[in-house]
């Protein structure tokens, strides 16, 4: 499979952005390096896009939202789209999967599951796209009163390098469905995938500007694309400091916006849950996709009685993780960049010297190219809740551990940091139960579970600090819409 991808990026080095149905460079003919992780070296480019190249693709949008064929298109219709789309994405799975590997580093396995999750978005989103309905409204004698969802009209899409081919398809199922035309702007770090699917898109039958790509450092293309005035509505994943810009930019054309923001999410363990089937849940989520996953179980919350127990098995566990090149498909691979490498072993290095207690470490493959962007994972015990560790996203492989007297002191740890994005509640108990997740500030609180496989029908979105808005599900459609109510006299 590896090999057959390297011929393609030898057949075709320079990956080019989609503007009105055209694969085309920059105007200025500027690249920017593809770099893999797993090795460091350059094996791609892209389009170094700046302000005209925004302002193309956001034209090209706008005519088709107001004037080309997809303006007058049903919504079935637009259903079709997406579903030839997912289909497509379907035959052509191997080399996305395979692509998304070596673009971000993640193992195989993980990429193959990001193909299965993106076609599931397609699908759902195709289906859903006749389904969102308007209502009637008992008025006044004489009146008759409805509502109408319409499409916010352009939209700006800003994703991130961690899931591209997941989040791009988020964003653009909702907004394709609900009838909008979009820009979508993916990470510098992680544009292939994306890339490949705008010109699948394109085989799908999208009409020209429908769907453009544009490709770029967020400081250039993001920046111009966020506070465009021809944008009508953004919506980004990413870091709060970026989020922040980004609305702010927005704002000034009072746009609205749905932000995904990260999370530093809990999974409490109560002395009655089933450690065993809780272990593998909570070891993999924090190291899929090395830890680089906005709703990463990275705080785990142990009731005291047991948390000694819990954490010689997830010590244990911990010693036997090896990180490794993409394609060894490993338990998980490399960091996005060696910027990224950088942030995360000075998290791990600052709360060791803060005399944070190191239970266990994994180990990095032998054979992993010393040029690739590796960070073992590691396994720290009794954190301070109000340390660094426990309070900012690390964004790597790096479990915290913290324990807990009762259910009340539970509840204050889980939501004692600024975020509020996804929970974990471990207990067979069901009072406490339901009791647990009504009081858990996050977007998404799981019981004896978590993530529940990428959950295309499941709202996902924050609180306080994680953002808001809501992606994924029906919830998704009503973002990527306004109502409109209309109001008849007729006495």
């Amino acid at each position: 499979m590896l090999q057959n991808l390297t011929r393609i990026v030898a057949q075709d080095k320079n990956f080019l952005s989609i503007i009105n149905g055209r694969r085309i460079g920059a105007v200025t003919g500027k690249t920017i390096p593809v770099i893999c992780p797993s090795d460091g070296l350059e094996f791609a480019t892209i389009p170094a896009c700046g302000v005209e190249d925004v302002n193309h693709a956001v034209s090209a949008a706008r005519h088709a939202f107001d004037k080309g064929p997809f303006a007058r298109m049903p919504a079935f219709e637009r259903g079709r789209l997406l579903t030839r789309l997912g289909l497509l994405i379907e035959k052509h799975g191997d080399e996305l999967a395979a692509l998304e590997a070596r673009d971000t580093g993640k193992p195989i396995r993980q990429g193959k599951a990001d193909v299965a999750a993106t076609i599931r978005y397609y699908e759902f989103y195709g289906g859903a796209a006749d389904k969102i309905h308007g209502d009637t409204i008992p008025f006044l004698d004489g009146y008759t009163a409805l509502t109408l969802r319409e499409p916010h009209g352009v939209v700006a899409g800003i994703t991130p390098w961690n899931y591209p081919m997941q989040i791009m398809a988020r964003v653009v199922g909702a907004a394709i469905a609900m009838g909008n035309t979009l820009v979508i702007k993916p990470a510098e770090d992680a544009s292939l995938s994306t890339i490949r699917i705008g010109e699948l898109a394109i085989e799908a039958g999208f009409p020209d500007g429908v769907l453009n790509i544009i490709t770029g450092f967020g400081a250039e293309a993001g920046a111009a694309l966020s506070a465009h005035p021809g944008v009508d509505y953004v919506t980004f994943t990413g870091s709060p400091v970026t989020g922040t810009a980004i609305q702010q930019a927005a704002a000034t054309h009072n746009r609205g916006v749905t932000m995904e923001l990260g999370g530093k999410s809990p999974q409490l363990v109560f002395a009655d849950a089933d450690i065993e089937r809780a272990l593998p849940v909570l070891i993999n989520a924090i190291i899929q996709n090395g830890g680089q996953t906005c709703s990463a179980g990275s705080r785990i919350l142990i009731e005291r009685s047991i948390y000694r127990d819990v954490a010689s098995e997830l010590g244990a566990r911990f010693d036997n993780l090896v990180a490794g090149p993409h394609d060894a498909d490993l338990d998980l691979g490399p960091m996005i960049n060696a910027a990224q490498k950088r942030r995360v072993e000075n998290y791990i290095t600052g709360a060791a010297e803060a005399g944070g207690e190191v239970i266990a470490r994994g180990s990095i493959h032998v054979d992993a190219p010393l040029t690739g962007f590796y960070v073992a994972p590691v396994l720290f015990g009794t954190v301070d809740p109000a340390a660094v560790l426990a309070q900012e996203e690390v964004f790597g492989p790096v479990l915290s551990l913290f324990s807990f007297d009762d259910e009340e002191e539970a509840i204050r740890l889980a939501n004692g940091t600024e975020y509020g994005l996804v929970a974990g509640v471990w207990t067979k108990d069901g009072a406490r139960q339901h009791r647990v997740a009504k009081r858990v500030r996050a977007g998404q609180v799981y019981v004896n579970a978590y993530g529940a496989g990428g959950g295309v029908e499941l709202p996902f979105g924050g609180f306080k600090r994680s953002g808001h808005g809501r992606e994924k599900g029906f919830e998704a459609l009503y973002d990527m819409s306004a109502t409109k109510t209309i109001v008849f006299r007729h006495d």
